[in-house]
């Protein structure tokens, strides 16, 4: 038997939509999702993912309660209905399967592929993300692959990118996860050398192997950044490791943000739990029309010299107490 995919074939107007949500999310999420609902201008297929048929009810009961007053669709999977398509569709791809049952995050990468048909838009989101003015996502490229930029990058461990600079693969720099655009179709084959050959079931699980994958693919497949002012990641730069430290609120640290800019902000880190203070506050009601397409910047190389530079740099601050006292590198 041979999967299919989850729902009729969209038309253009309609956004395949993928997101991996677990229940513990949802303190977060809710806000993702209320507006991205709200703010979508154009029609949304949804495929929310979880692992458990309880998270499944949970999830289904509080999307139900979400204000959707555009109508946008959306349906909840499981794991056991994601494994039993890896099973069936990547027999011979077992470095994939491996990957897809390692940290959640990575399921980013896998599960909206077994869910969608050869070159059918894949529009991937994190639930930490909050949509503040009316948008449009950008073009799906034909070929090619389109993600956040992010000062510097969240790509960990060091040793997994040292790996794969050895081993001659080209990443890219200022990678960030948040949001991501590509088709199905991928060269599935290639992309299970790729895990294998940075380490198969053997690769640490945690979240950012994920960016080490995707900035693989992006010097691979092609395509561009995200405009970064629309589509803005948060950064945990100096000034807001000292207002953290001096136990300044989130939502004052978030009043800085040029939120009326943005068509999408991903709030990564801890600012993610401050997105519902945030709105209560009143900083997205800009309500803007931000449903012009933007521009996409090109991904520059990541080099093996400026890659140990960064880590040279990280070992200093490290023996100098800096992470002790200001937070973990990221």
């Amino acid at each position: 038997m041979t999967a299919a995919p989850i729902s009729t074939t969209a038309s253009e107007s309609t956004r395949r939509v993928f997101m991996i949500l677990s229940p513990h999310s949802l303190p977060y999420a809710r806000g993702c999702v209320r507006s991205l609902f709200a703010n979508s201008a154009e029609t949304l297929d949804l495929c929310f993912m979880t692992d458990s048929a309880d998270d499944k009810r949970i999830l289904n009961e509080a999307l139900a309660a979400t204000p959707n007053p555009a109508g946008h669709r959306f349906v909840v999977v499981d794991d056991d209905d994601a494994e039993q398509r890896s099973r069936e569709l990547w027999a011979n791809f077992p470095n994939l399967q491996a990957f897809r049952r390692g940290h959640p995050c990575w399921r980013k990468i896998t599960d909206p592929l077994l869910f969608t048909r050869d070159r059918e838009e894949i529009v991937i989101l994190d639930p930490d993300l909050y949509f503040p003015n009316r948008f449009t996502f950008e073009p799906t490229p034909a070929t090619g692959v389109l993600l956040m930029w992010q000062h510097p990058d969240c790509m960990l461990p060091p040793q997994t990118v040292r790996g794969a600079l050895n081993a001659g693969i080209p990443l890219a720099r200022h990678v960030d996860i948040g949001v991501g655009a590509w088709r199905g179709g991928t060269d599935l084959a290639w992309l299970d050398w790729l895990i294998g050959r940075l380490g198969g079931s053997a690769l640490p699980r945690i979240p950012h192997v994920e960016s080490v994958v995707w900035s693989a693919l992006a010097r691979r497949l092609g395509g561009g950044h995200l405009d970064p002012g629309l589509w803005h990641c948060w950064r945990r730069s100096q000034l807001k490791r000292i207002l953290l430290k001096a136990r300044v609120p989130g939502v004052t640290i978030l009043r800085v943000e040029a939120f009326a800019r943005m068509k999408c902000f991903h709030a990564g880190g801890e600012a993610k739990w401050w997105l519902e203070d945030a709105a209560r506050a009143g900083l997205f009601t800009a309500g803007r029309d931000l449903t012009e397409p933007s521009p996409v910047i090109p991904f520059a190389a990541l080099t093996t010299r400026r890659f140990e530079a960064v880590q040279m740099l990280k070992r200093t601050l490290a023996k100098t107490g800096y992470y002790a006292i200001f937070g973990a590198a990221g």
